[in-house]
């Protein structure tokens, strides 16, 4: 029945969104209005922009991003918006109904459509592809306001700068580590970052976390981290506490966070916190977790 109503409902959606639209001007907001999928894309576009621009996320805080189900309100502020970014298909397939709602001159960016998409689709995880997705968000926004193209050039040769550091700190991190694998309670999201590291991971779950924790694979993750005594676990804000803890209780290991990105606390959103500082948080981790030499 939901399957069968939704394209009705959202031919609704976009007529009244229209005439809204026309017949009301919301007077706080004068900058062109750019909606994007999820964190990743918010805080690229929150950084490059500089403020120039009025950047919406969909995603909320603490929302799972691959089971999202936008809202009547978010296609409304699709069709109104002068773009709308996603990462991709495959890692946000609700995107597919939002791109329906988009107005005959919203923009839409697919960040990772040119990027190679394994089985791993948080392709940002590769520093090299996040430089890629920042350098498609810079055109858009010299294109929706090319009044202030050179500062958003300016803006991204200064992210490129920081992820260069930020390379070159995980390389030079990460190949004295006395342990190289990486084992995650959360889902198969580090496959790019441990690839580019030349690290291994096992995690709890795959791609995404649909119904993944099941009993039997909690079970075989234990087995493997007492036949490998890995000392260190590490958890995603995603992932329940308690199933993070009941894994610690069982195998003795120590418990550090790591940061997806795609979605972040109500805590980090407020705080605007960036892709490099979740970066950070994650090589610190990594370097304890590891056991890395500074």
């Amino acid at each position: 029945m939901k399957k069968m109503l939704f394209p009705l409902v959202l031919i609704v959606l976009i007529i009244l969104g229209f005439y809204y639209g026309k017949k009301v001007k919301n007077p706080t907001v004068s900058q062109p209005q750019i909606v994007v999928s999820s964190y990743v894309p918010y805080t690229l576009a929150k950084q490059l922009s500089g403020g120039q621009l009025n950047i919406e996320m969909l995603l909320p805080p603490n929302a799972e991003p691959h089971a999202f189900e936008p809202s009547p309100g978010s296609l409304v502020q699709v069709h109104r918006a002068a773009a709308f970014v996603y990462v991709s298909n495959r890692l946000e397939p609700w995107a597919r109904d939002v791109l329906g709602a988009a107005g005959q001159n919203t923009r839409v960016v697919e960040l990772a459509a040119e990027l190679p998409v394994g089985e791993d689709p948080h392709v940002w995880m590769d520093f090299g592809q996040v430089i890629d997705m920042a350098r498609r968000i810079e055109a858009l926004l010299a294109e929706i306001d090319p009044a202030h193209a050179t500062d958003y050039r300016a803006n991204l040769a200064g992210f490129e700068t920081e992820i260069a550091v930020l390379d070159r700190d995980f390389a030079n991190s990460l190949v004295t580590c006395q342990h190289r694998e990486i084992v995650h309670i959360g889902h198969l999201a580090f496959g790019a970052l441990a690839k580019r590291y030349h690290l291994s991971i096992t995690a709890l779950a795959g791609t995404s976390h649909d119904g993944e924790h099941s009993a039997h694979k909690l079970a075989d993750l234990v087995k493997h981290i007492r036949a490998k005594q890995v000392k260190t676990l590490f958890t995603e804000e995603a992932v329940s506490p308690r199933l993070a803890e009941a894994v610690a209780t069982e195998t003795g290991a120590e418990m550090l966070p790591l940061y997806t990105i795609e979605h972040v606390s109500k805590t980090d959103f407020d705080s605007a916190v960036t892709y490099a500082q979740l970066m950070q948080r994650n090589l610190k981790s990594l370097k304890q977790g590891l056991v890395c030499r500074s």
